[in-house]
């Protein structure tokens, strides 16, 4: 299982939120700019960085320039989020050395966006399924619910032949209360794609976990911010269990 560090940029600066709350926002200067964060990560181990361009997400501009640095500073791979509802955008980002794009709006307005991208830039893609306690598939910066279940939305996009997916439980994301084991051991259990977790780990025990859930990667933000363990703790619990 992979570990991916989360950095969500807001004017430049790393902050972590709760539940996708603007208003919740923490900044974490003290770690440094999202530089130095990254190359943090990168130095301990890092499998991957997870970044999201969250003032792209809710429409108030854009952190292009902090992610170009981080990507020609650090030789992890990168994959960047948020606010990518064009071909355009995201085309602008697979030319910036980013490893991948997570997409979620832009796939569920229009899937023939991610058949184009995925025939010009191939396995680049990771469609995020951001999804509300129902389970149903959220998007528009988690604020409009679609018709469609986590599940759904997967073969939907299956058969379009994406291969990794971005599985975000919004009433867990920052809240350090645990994952979603359930919803995660169910699709990981019907599928064949690549799963990423996101939200809620709250200790090494989530870690363990989700390893024998199968799933691929986990994203780590909060736990690791707050300083509930360490990044080598992560990878070490990711070996050993």
């Amino acid at each position: 299982m992979k570990i991916f560090p989360a950095i969500d940029l807001i004017k430049g600066k790393v902050v972590r939120l709760l539940k996708g709350d603007p208003e919740s926002a923490k900044v974490y200067d003290h770690l440094g700019d999202p530089v130095a964060v990254a190359k943090k990560w990168e130095e301990e181990g890092a499998d991957a960085l997870h970044i999201i361009d969250l003032d792209a997400a809710f429409d108030r501009g854009n952190n292009l320039p902090t992610i170009s640095r981080i990507a020609q500073t650090v030789s992890l791979p990168i994959h960047v989020g948020g606010g990518i509802r064009n071909i355009e955008n995201a085309e602008k980002l697979l030319n910036l050395n980013v490893d991948k794009i997570i997409i979620g709006t832009l796939a569920f307005r229009k899937p023939e966006a991610i058949t184009h991208l995925m025939g010009k830039y191939g396995d680049r893609i990771i469609i995020a399924l951001d999804y509300a306690g129902d389970g149903k598939v959220m998007v528009e910066g988690w604020k409009k619910e679609t018709a469609l279940s986590i599940e759904n939305a997967l073969q939907k996009f299956l058969k379009l032949k994406v291969k990794t997916f971005l599985l975000t439980s919004i009433r867990k994301d920052g809240t350090l209360n645990g994952v979603d084991i359930n919803s995660l051991s169910r699709v990981c259990n019907c599928s064949e794609a690549k799963i990423i977790a996101a939200g809620g780990v709250s200790g090494l025990k989530d870690l363990a976990l989700l390893k024998r859930t199968g799933v691929y990667g986990v994203v780590i933000g909060k736990a690791l911010y707050e300083g509930i363990f360490t990044l080598k703790d992560a990878l070490r619990t990711v070996r050993e269990a």
